[in-house]
């Protein structure tokens, strides 16, 4: 690896570590500047995807704004192509909280699938995101 790919992949892991960071103690605005305006959310197999930066921060921020959260990442795969890099990261959530839809809380562990660009002012960011679930444990409201 390149001294530039270096710098890539080091500002592509420290965008996703904002990305939780920022999730998880409610900054909204710090949130939403990881993700290009035309970001793609596709978190939910039984809806379609939701289009657009401002749309998918509403749509996050409905289900954990009340929530404790905790999301961690690691074991990124990253393969930069220029101003765009695929990026399969290992996850683990724990949810826990009155915003949850019938369950008191969850953990999950699985996969992020991201598209990354680099965007005019050299920042990466998030363009398309899909969760995908190996274990998901849910606990049951009382």
């Amino acid at each position: 690896m390149n001294e530039t790919n270096f710098q890539d992949y080091a500002a592509i892991c420290r965008t996703k570590a904002e990305y939780c960071r920022f999730l998880d103690t409610k900054d909204w605005t710090a949130y939403a500047d990881v993700f290009t305006e035309d970001f793609v959310l596709d978190s939910d197999p039984s809806r379609p995807p939701v289009v657009g930066r401002d749309a998918a921060v509403a749509d996050i921020r409905r289900f954990v704004e009340q929530a404790q959260t905790a999301h961690q990442v690691h074991a990124p795969e990253i393969d930069i192509h220029g101003d765009e890099a695929d990026v399969i990261w290992a996850m683990q959530d724990r949810v826990i909280g009155p915003a949850i839809i019938d369950e008191a809380a969850h953990t999950g562990f699985g996969h992020y699938r991201e598209r990354y660009r680099r965007c005019a002012d050299g920042k990466w960011r998030i363009a398309k995101l899909k969760l995908t679930y190996l274990i998901f444990e849910r606990e049951p409201k009382r």
